[in-house]
This record gives structure tokens, sequence and C-alpha cells, in this order.
């Protein structure tokens, strides 16, 4: 009898560069790894960083992969900083367990291994196979069952070969810290004077007396889920923002990794869900409608404004609004774009909003990745979008003075004050900033915290959220600010040397195995692509369909940043079904260019496969 199984599919192989990173190894019990330690596994390197929301997504796409293949995979978490508090080794230490990450992480904080492996992009996945090649790499988002793929095959190939080696991976978990708060995200004062703090890194919240220390109770069961009922057993994920009803009768948080609103009742403690479905929300999907029926993306913090709830959407760098009495949702600024522009609403760039704070005719938004400080006016019958502190995505650091030349590090929080200005937490900085209006200045209110990620008045005071230091801190608010060294930095990554004049972007894709484009409805592929600043882009800005496009980049230009967003839809490859399963895999890139006589004419990003014609 003669066995019809298909043959394994051929596919490049490249010798995998050995796992280096100065900042060693976390989650292994001390132990340092080699490629050489995991040969015979399935191997799965994770470059991410954790100022990122796409790669807190692919953290969470790989959990199911990681527990269903524990046996055969070793995923491998590099960390590869883009801001400077993020080379930092204690606050990879911090991520690492904020973030629930239950595999070995390399600490690589000045890019080693991300340049060994000729990474573009955050997140990036590499699957290297039990013999130590490199056979696929993926960019972006929505690899997971892809990649699921690739390991059963690679499974059944290395099986057969006898290169395949089971049993537990390196894998050795963190002792556990016994402390009231792990990692807070976003703190309300209720009421009754007393605070309530999100828990996010336990799933829960946790209402404290007005000393900011004793917990009256905690709202949830501080496990991981997605369930409605009473405080005791409802269920969130990665908690963070807050908001309390105008009435006072109900606070709406936004549960992140829930991709939810819920909402608890202040007298029982009960939470139910007011907007989202749990799953998270992606390009071509619905952008308003009945709440219950529209996908939501990492919502990170609420504030009441004009009647409705806004919501900062982190994972797809958007605000929305929840509107109460019609039970809705709908997209309010933003167009997924990620970056720094202002203007009318619907055409604002953002760059993953973290923080919200109303006054009576403005919405403040802390706009994490840009290091910015944004705002929301009402214009007419619409909304209009400016920046009070911030330039772009490269530049931050800590310097006060003048708005125009002032200097963040991704802040996550904002806080109206009394006298009209507003409080930034400015996370990265470990630093209580505040933005005047009225002078058009920033100035440091206190230093010394440990990522501050939120703040809220009380009596005159400022109750600042460490999120770090697992407690909430309570300070005067000062009369004169404090004056620190200033410093300023660029995203410390390596510029891409290319050829001034024509330049061929390819970006490549492959459907995964038993899949081809979805071409139903029309072209199954998205390329947008634009400039900082502009003028570095002679021709080829724009949207189209075709994943390679020429581009003419202006010599007098010198150097910038190329913007590239991609997507690709896969559906089932089987005539049979009727409804096959679909997928779509996404990708923004920011790729610093240096022009330079000689260098490359061609740029090729790798959203899922291999690049047959090389770097």
């Amino acid at each position: 009898m003669t066995d019809a199984s298909p043959a394994p599919r051929a596919r490049a192989r490249v010798r995998a560069p050995e796992l280096i990173g100065k900042g060693g190894w976390l989650n292994t019990g001390g132990k340092q790894l080699s490629l050489a330690d995991l040969r015979g596994s399935i191997v799965v390197l994770d470059f991410w960083t954790f100022c990122c929301i796409n790669c807190l997504h692919v953290l969470d796409e790989l959990r199911e992969l990681e527990e269903r293949h524990r046996d055969t995979v070793v995923i491998i978490g590099v960390h590869s900083p883009k801001f400077v508090h993020e080379a930092e080794h204690a606050a990879v230490v911090d991520a690492v367990e904020r973030y629930g990450v239950h595999h070995p992480v390399l600490d690589d904080p000045e890019l080693a291994t991300w340049k060994q492996f000729a990474v573009r992009a955050w997140p990036t996945l590499v699957v290297i196979d039990p013999e130590g090649y490199v056979v696929a790499q993926h960019a972006g988002e929505g690899h997971a069952h892809a990649i699921e793929k690739l390991v059963e095959e690679l499974e059944a190939e290395h099986s057969a070969k006898g290169t395949l080696r089971r049993g537990d991976g390196p894998y050795v978990p963190p002792e556990p810290e016994p402390t009231v708060l792990r990692f807070p995200g976003k703190a309300l004062r209720l009421p009754n004077g007393n605070l309530l703090v999100s828990d996010s890194t336990r799933h829960a919240l946790v209402e404290l007396a007005a000393d900011g220390e004793t917990v009256i109770r905690r709202i949830g069961s501080g496990e991981r889920g997605f369930d409605d009922g009473p405080a005791q057993s409802a269920r969130f994920s990665e908690p963070q923002g807050l908001a309390l009803r105008p009435d006072g009768t109900a606070v709406v948080v936004a549960d992140t990794v829930n991709h939810a609103l819920r909402e608890v009742d202040l007298a029982t403690g009960a939470v139910r869900t007011l907007a989202g479905t749990g799953r998270q929300w992606w390009q071509g999907a619905a952008t308003s409608g009945p709440a219950r029926e529209v996908d939501l993306s990492s919502p990170w913090d609420v504030a009441w404004f004009d009647g409705r709830v806004w919501i900062a959407m982190a994972g797809v760098h958007q605000l929305w609004t929840y509107d109460p009495a019609t039970g809705t949702v709908s997209v309010a600024a933003g167009t997924t774009n990620e970056g720094l522009v202002d203007g009318p609403a619907a055409e604002a760039w953002f760059a993953q909003p973290s923080g919200l704070a109303a006054t009576r005719d403005r919405l403040w938004v802390a706009d994490s990745e840009t290091s910015a400080l944004r705002y929301v006016t009402r214009e007419g019958d619409g909304y209009t979008v400016g920046t009070a502190v911030g330039t772009g995505l490269f530049d931050f650091g800590h310097r006060d003075g003048a708005a125009q030349q002032a200097l963040l590090q991704h802040p996550l929080g904002v806080t109206a004050l009394p006298d009209g200005s507003v409080a930034v937490s400015d996370t990265y900085n470990h630093a209580l900033r505040r933005y005047d209006p009225a002078s058009d200045e920033v100035s440091t209110l206190a230093t010394d915290l440990r990522e501050p990620s939120d703040a809220v008045v009380v009596d005159g005071d400022v109750v600042v959220v460490e999120s770090a230091r697992h407690r909430l801190t309570r300070l005067r608010l000062p009369e004169e600010a404090v004056r620190v060294a200033a410093a300023a930095h660029r995203t410390q990554r390596p510029a891409t040397e290319v050829a001034p004049g024509r330049l061929q972007l390819d970006v490549v894709f492959q459907a995964p195995a038993g899949q081809k484009l979805d071409e139903r409805y029309g072209p199954s592929t998205r390329l947008l692509v634009s400039s900082t600043p502009a003028e570095l882009l002679a021709s080829g800005e724009g949207k189209g369909t075709d994943l390679t496009r020429e581009l003419v980049l202006n010599p007098e230009a010198g150097e910038g940043v190329l913007h590239v967003s991609a997507m690709a839809a896969s559906c089932d490859d089987d005539p049979t079904n009727e409804y096959p399963a679909c997928h779509v895999h996404q990708q923004d890139w920011g790729v610093p260019v240096k022009l330079t006589e000689g260098g490359a004419t061609r740029l090729p990003l790798v959203l899922a496969g291999m690049d047959a014609d090389g770097e």
C-alpha cells in the first residue's frame, strides 16, 4: 500500500543568525540561550517593543498557538526598543510581566539581532525550522493562522525526518510579587470620595479608600476573560480607561484586550458589556452601528465629551464615540493611518491615542507614539484636531519651554487641572508635565515617578498612577515647576540607504498553504504610501491595490521616512466550501531612509513569506 499523503512544499531556507542581545535573557531561570539549545524545536521569533500596540496584538494572537503546540514550538520574544526608555533592562522586565509574556525574551537594546535578521518593522515574526533554518517571515498582525499551518507542516516533515524534538521548552516563570495593585493603568475619583483603579495586569478593578491604599472591594475575578455578571465572577482582560457617567451611578471601562467597552454599576458592582464583540477590528469591518455588533480595537481610554463617550482607539489610531442614547458606536476622528496630521477630524492622523481628558470646550488626547499632546474641538457641525506639543513619530525627549519646541516621551495620560491647564503623564520620562494653553508653555511638575500612566485631581492635590511602582502617589500641585536638564532624542533605528530617483517598492506577500487571495468582491490587496517630509516623494504617494509601486525620491530631500501601509486578504482555497474561512494580514511600516548615491534601488517589505529576490 502506497502513502498517498502529499509531499512537503519546497520552501526557501536560510541559516538563522545567532540570537544576541546585551540585555540578556528573561523568563529562562537565568539561563542564556543559543540557537543550538533550541535545535529540534520549531522556533518563532517575535520582534517586538512594548510601546507598540500592534506588538501587543500579536502577543495575544500567539497565545493559542503557544498553548496548542507547547511541546514542539518555542516562541522567543526579541525585544527591540524604539524609545530610549525601552532600552532600559528594568523596563523590559516590567513589560514582560505587565503584558503576560509567558515565553523566553531576549533583551536586545542595541538592535543587534534585529539587524542580523534584517527586520524592518514592529512587530515581525520569523519562523525557524528544527534544523536551524529561517523558513518564513511575517510583518504586522493577522498571521497566527498562517503560522499555525506552517507549524503543522513542519511538525509532519521533521517528525518523518527524525529532526523534531518534543518536550518542555525553556520557559521558566518568574516568582509572583505580593502587591495590592499590579501595573495599574488608570484611576478615577468616585462620588463617594474613593478611588477606582484599573488593576490591568490582574484583569480587575480595585476600589480604594481616599487614602489610595486601603482596599474597599475588587470588581472582577482576576482571571483573564470576557464575562458579564456579579463583581466577583465578571472577567476583564487588561482593562485600562475609566469614565464616570454624568449621573454618577456607573463607570464605563475600556476593556482593552477584550476590544470592548464595559460598564460597572457602582451600587452593586455588576458588570455588563456596552460595546464591542470581543473580536479585534480589521480593515473593511464596520465603522459604525449597534454598539454590541461592531468590532473595536484596543480601546485604551474613555471620557465623556459633548454628550457622548469618546474612545481612544489605540489599536487603529483613531477616536471613536459611543452614544448612550442610541446604543451605537462610530468613528469620530482619524483615518487609521499612523502619524501626526492635524485638521478636520475625518482627515487627521493619530498614533496610538492612549489618554483622554475633557474640559468644557476641548477634548485633550495623549497621543503616545508621536509623543504628543493633541486636542479635539467642535467647529460648527464637525470637529477639528490640533496639536499643542509634539512633532511626529520619531522625535521625543524631555524639554520644557515654548510648546513648539518642547518634547515628551510616549505619554499615556492627560488630566485637566483646575486652572485650565493640563497635566500630562509623561510615561517614559517618569515625569508629570504641565501644558498651559494661556502661555503656550510646557513645564515639569514632578520627576522620579515610575512610568506614570494617569493622574486624578483630589482636593487640590494630584494623585498619580505610578504604574511600574504598582501604587498611587499623591503630590502637591507646585506653584513653581521643577526644572530638569533638557534632552532630545530620535528613534535609534538604522536608516536604509537608498538611491535618489527611482525606487522600486515591493511588498512581499505569499498566501499561506491552502489559501489564495480573496478576489470575490474585488481586489484583495491594498497599498498606501506617503512620506515625512512630504517633499521626500516626488511621485508614488497615495492609495492603490497593487503591492508593488515605483516611487521617485526627491534628491534634494536628503533623508526622511517612508510610510507604507499594506493589507492582503486570503481565504481557504477549497472550491467545495461555500463559506471559506478568510484572514486579513496587515502592517504599517515607517521606514527611515537616507538618500545616498549608490544606495539601493529596490525596497522589499515582507508582509508574509520570504523575499525571493533577496534583500
